[in-house]
């Protein structure tokens, strides 16, 4: 990198250019954390735009990041957010101590490969398991189902799925498992992914609840709730983050007829996947409401709504869950422990009021098998720190 800024430094007096100002070899990125408590596996996020110093965005091949104070080599990922096929931003992850700042340099280039056992993100369709959609990263997976599941479940077809809520796989490695577990059911049984043979398995239940983090529309005390999604499209796959969207079919929530689209994102890191949820409608809607099952109403339910998050620790088999809600304050109307007689409908609700159409929040869990989080205190403390996080964004600066 030394040798790299030398030599630009030194172009315009050995060509006779002075006049010409060159482009910088490198862009220096400042970043500072200004709570007092440490923010281990944070995702810096730098629009393409802030970089044209390094040359045209659309022409990148690449970027490469590095420590300022340890000059090692930070795995990187260009993202094409909008799906225009180019890239739109730059992200990497770093440590941040408290009230601390660290310091980047950035140079166009080929980043070093990521290493092909090492940590990332995933997502995809999966029509080995009727129309599945599942994505992970090292700590978590989820799926949710799509409109065959829906066709089958009204034929009565056992494999059939009617079900918009948000499915937990609970894994305890590190290492990408969709991929295995749909082969496991293909090759050894149907459903062999509820079996934990060392990795995990599929014990959680959603059903017509919303599962961890399902939408709907809560009015005169009755959630109306969308069906199965209807269409995907995987906008990014990396080391770094996972995006897709999930369109649903129109559906009605108490004569208003609602059009849905999610935004889903997984970083790496995370135990919480980030959604925003998009909802219009022919007539005005009350609200966006966040469900979290509560499945038979035996698990420890807290909150703190003034921090914005919810959460459940429920024994399953041999092992204890937390999953949980977390949401900007700025959205939230009210929360709502909604307990019912009728099945799967005992939910956590967190009622949210959309800006211009969008709210986002953020839903996931954390498995006591997974050696992550051993008691509900873990879990709580874990969803209180992203919380904090969440309402005091990184200062980041490029220079």
């Amino acid at each position: 990198m030394k040798k790299m800024l030398f030599l630009a430094a030194a172009l315009p007096l050995a060509g006779g250019l002075a006049a010409h100002k060159p482009a910088p070899a490198a862009l220096f990125v400042t970043v500072r954390n200004r709570l007092s408590v440490a923010r281990p596996a944070e995702t810096i996020s730098l629009p393409l735009s802030q970089l044209k110093a390094l040359g045209p965005a659309t022409s990148l091949r690449g970027v490469v990041v590095e420590d300022a104070q340890t000059q090692a080599v930070l795995t990187s990922q260009l993202l094409d957010s909008n799906a225009d096929g180019q890239p739109d931003e730059l992200l990497f992850q770093a440590a941040l101590p408290a009230k601390g700042t660290r310091q980047f340099v950035l140079a166009a280039g080929a980043p070093a490969p990521v290493p092909a056992d090492g940590p990332t993100t995933f997502a995809r369709f999966v029509p080995e398991r009727t129309d599945d959609f599942a994505w992970e990263n090292e700590r978590v997976a989820f799926r949710t189902y799509g409109p065959n599941a829906e066709q089958l479940f009204d034929k009565k077809d056992p494999n059939g799925t009617l079900s918009s809520g948000m499915d937990c796989w609970l894994k305890r490695v590190p290492y990408p498992i969709i991929d295995k577990w749909y082969g496991r059911h293909v090759h050894e049984k149907p459903f062999a992914y509820h079996t934990d043979i060392g990795e995990g398995y599929d014990p959680y239940h959603v059903g017509t609840s919303r599962g961890v983090g399902g939408t709907g529309v809560l009015d005169g005390g009755k959630l109306y709730i969308s069906k199965n999604f209807t269409s995907y499209k995987v906008l990014a796959t990396g080391p770094i983050r996972t995006v897709f969207e999930l369109t649903y079919a129109p559906w009605d929530a108490n004569g208003r007829s609602v059009t849905e689209k999610k935004i889903i994102s997984l970083d790496l890191g995370s135990n919480l996947t980030r959604y925003e949820e998009k909802l219009t409608a022919d007539k005005p809607l009350p609200n966006c409401t966040i469900g979290l099952t509560l499945h038979e109403a035996k698990g420890e339910v807290k909150a703190d709504r003034q921090a914005g998050w919810c959460r459940y620790w429920e024994k399953i088999d041999d092992s204890c869950l937390g999953t949980g809600v977390v949401v900007a304050p700025r959205y939230l109307l009210d929360y709502q422990d909604h307990r019912s007689a009728e099945k799967d409908q005992s939910q956590l609700y967190m009622v949210t009021k959309p800006t211009q159409g969008t709210v986002v929040f953020y839903a996931g869990f954390g498995w006591q098998k997974s050696g992550q989080f051993a008691t509900a205190a873990d879990w709580d403390a874990y969803l209180a720190a992203f919380a904090q996080r969440l309402a005091s964004p990184l200062e980041v600066t490029v220079k």
